[in-house]
């Protein structure tokens, strides 16, 4: 019997797919590098989108504990404390879940976030920091959200109305900047449409804010849909507390 030779990939090339299709974080050569994005450039945008999401979390004053999908190396997972908020991450990804278990005091599960492996109303609320824009069944996803989160439902992700988005969609013409290539970018208008397809028949209340405006701006955050970054809250009203 021929023995077949142990390749020592963590994942094999040919598995480097997720709903039908290649994704950036499967790949080492990127996700190593993962959390040297937001000690570099991205630290300033970082600060901004932390401070957007504690407003819009916070502003619901039921959200004692969360869960969030699309962990990744739990960048924001670990950060949910300091705002008094208990934080579980999942996320579809070994390759990040191998340095989030290093790096985040906490429960971690790998599991797809169209099939949440967990039971009605185990969190308080959900979230997804930068990660929703590259799920192809959207709908299914903040159905499911619903259905594990008890309270409430928070988004933080790229803003379609930027000029960065354009930037992306270029430099991937010439074969650079692979991790938008599956991004599907929103608005807060285009996300709010796919909510409302997603919550029919619930009462719920929707908040929003942007930033990820220029340093030169003014304003750092505004109820204007411009900006690199939008948070969005869905508060769910027709629970009990």
């Amino acid at each position: 019997m021929k023995v077949q030779k142990f390749s020592g990939e963590l994942i094999p090339q040919q598995q480097q797919n997720w709903q039908g299709r290649p994704e950036w974080f499967f790949n080492r050569e990127h996700t190593d590098t993962y959390e040297l994005w937001y000690e570099g450039r991205y630290k300033r945008a970082e600060i901004w989108q932390k401070k957007v999401m504690e407003q819009l979390v916070s502003g619901d004053k039921r959200v004692k504990t969360l869960l969030e999908f699309g962990c990744g190396t739990t960048r924001f997972t670990r950060w949910w404390k300091n705002i008094g908020i208990e934080a579980t991450g999942g996320d579809i990804s070994p390759l990040m879940l191998s340095q989030a278990i290093h790096l985040f005091d906490g429960d971690l599960v790998m599991a797809d976030s169209h099939f949440m492996p967990f039971k009605d109303h185990t969190f308080d609320s959900l979230a997804f920091i930068t990660t929703f824009e590259y799920y192809k069944d959207p709908v299914k996803v903040i159905r499911e959200a619903a259905r594990v989160a008890r309270y409430g439902i928070a988004m933080g992700m790229m803003n379609r109305n930027s000029p960065k988005v354009a930037r992306r969609r270029v430099q991937q013409l010439f074969g650079k900047n692979p991790f938008y290539v599956t991004a599907t970018f929103y608005t807060p208008k285009m996300l709010t449409e796919i909510i409302e397809k997603a919550l029919a028949g619930r009462q719920y209340t929707i908040e929003w804010t942007c930033t990820g405006l220029p340093k030169w701006f003014p304003v750092q955050q505004w109820n204007v849909p411009i900006g690199d970054f939008f948070g969005l809250y869905i508060q769910l009203n027709d629970v009990e507390s």
